[in-house]
């Protein structure tokens, strides 16, 4: 197939806030590799870091961020196609396959000796890392990608939605962030097998996808009991974080403060999610949290924050834990662990995610709406860019 097209659509972000759909080279299948034909992508927070120039994670050897004047990029990371052609060396993948995609090239991808993340299965974390729609390599928002077979995960009947299946990365990356956790040396984690002393109160900041995929995991997967306690101000995910299990406030500064003491009988907070990324979080952190509190910092954006808050945060010898990505081992196949998990939760409905996909979007084009400002939209929850052949 890709012998007789020269070019295919893709949408390119060619300076910061400047997005246009045009025809850029077609993607070239190596032996161990596949085509894959794009049928849904997620739209992330990160995308819209990127769009906006708040991130720019394509850099030099020296570490620094390369213009996009000068380089170009195609987003979209959370990406589910179809098989349409498959390299001479790949046995275990057929023309037709539904697949998801592990975006990260990792060693197994390159077919490199382990080197000392991936042996410790921390593969986003890959000493020769590269990352499609985020470091640079054109990602999904186009007809077609490219990718090493051992980065596309087939989907297994009972899911018959790609677009729900575009959800297996963002779960994917909750998955990799507790595990994080759990394997850090912390005074109150989710589990007294892992820990110190199980927690009694976790706080999650945001009821985005994030803040919904960490509910919905903390009760249902890891079966968590104790207080779960969410900062919402929108009421639609307000709505949707009490449906899977958790207690909600729209309360910020010193009203959340009073909230916490009266929840926890004085205790205050000793499991703290970030799922939002907002600084006025950072900011308000050392007033809520236990001492020796565990704080995982997942969402990105504290723009605008005074580095004078760690003070506080020191002073309560607080843990805070930072992860991305949906790293994790290996099967027996070389196919990420963590992505297979996360697709089988969500193909087994342990984690819901159709009732929050908020907006679809029906081609490259009309993905303008969605950067343009409409994920500030009250309604907006998730969005998915849908492409049929």
């Amino acid at each position: 197939m890709s012998q007789n097209i020269a070019t295919m659509q893709a949408l390119v972000l060619s300076n910061i806030n400047e997005l246009r759909v045009c025809q850029i080279p077609y993607p070239k299948t190596g032996n161990h590799s596949v085509l894959i034909r794009v049928s849904a992508v997620g739209i992330c927070g990160t995308d819209f870091h990127i769009f906006s120039g708040i991130a720019n994670y394509n850099t030099n050897k020296q570490g620094h961020p390369i213009a996009l004047t000068q380089q170009p990029q195609v987003l979209g990371h959370e990406i589910v196609g179809v098989v349409v052609e498959i390299g001479k060396e790949v046995r275990d993948l057929r023309i037709g396959d539904r697949v998801v995609i592990d975006q990260g090239l990792n060693c197994w991808s390159q077919q490199q000796t382990l080197c000392e993340y991936c042996a410790s299965e921390d593969s986003h974390q890959c000493q020769y890392y590269r990352e499609y729609g985020i470091t640079g390599l054109a990602g999904g928002f186009a007809e077609y990608i490219s990718i090493p077979a051992v980065n596309a995960i087939c989907i297994k009947s009972g899911l018959d939605d790609d677009v729900q299946a575009a959800l297996t990365e963002p779960l994917g990356c909750i998955i990799h962030a507790l595990s994080r956790v759990a394997k850090t040396r912390t005074r109150y984690g989710l589990s007294s097998l892992d820990n110190w002393r199980q927690a009694q109160s976790v706080l999650i900041f945001g009821a985005g996808p994030a803040g919904l995929l960490f509910i919905q995991y903390l009760r249902n997967v890891q079966k968590y009991e104790g207080l779960l306690l969410v900062s919402e101000p929108n009421p639609i995910k307000q709505k949707l974080a009490v449906e899977f299990g958790a207690e909600v406030t729209d309360a910020i500064g010193n009203d959340l403060v009073e909230i916490v003491q009266e929840k926890t009988k004085g205790r205050l907070i000793e499991y703290v999610i970030d799922a939002c990324g907002a600084g006025t979080v950072m900011a308000s952190l050392s007033r809520l949290i236990r001492k020796q509190a565990t704080v995982l910092l997942y969402g990105y954006g504290h723009a605008g924050v005074d580095l004078s808050i760690l003070n506080n945060l020191q002073f309560l010898e607080a843990t805070l834990v930072c992860s991305t990505g949906a790293s994790g081992g290996f099967d027996p196949d070389l196919r990420p662990t963590t992505y297979r998990k996360a697709l089988e939760l969500i193909t087994t409905k342990q984690i819901e995610v159709a009732s929050w996909i908020t907006n679809r979007y029906p081609s490259l084009e009309s993905l303008s709406a969605v950067f343009n400002g409409e994920y500030r939209d009250r309604n907006y929850i998730k969005g998915v860019l849908t492409l049929k052949e």
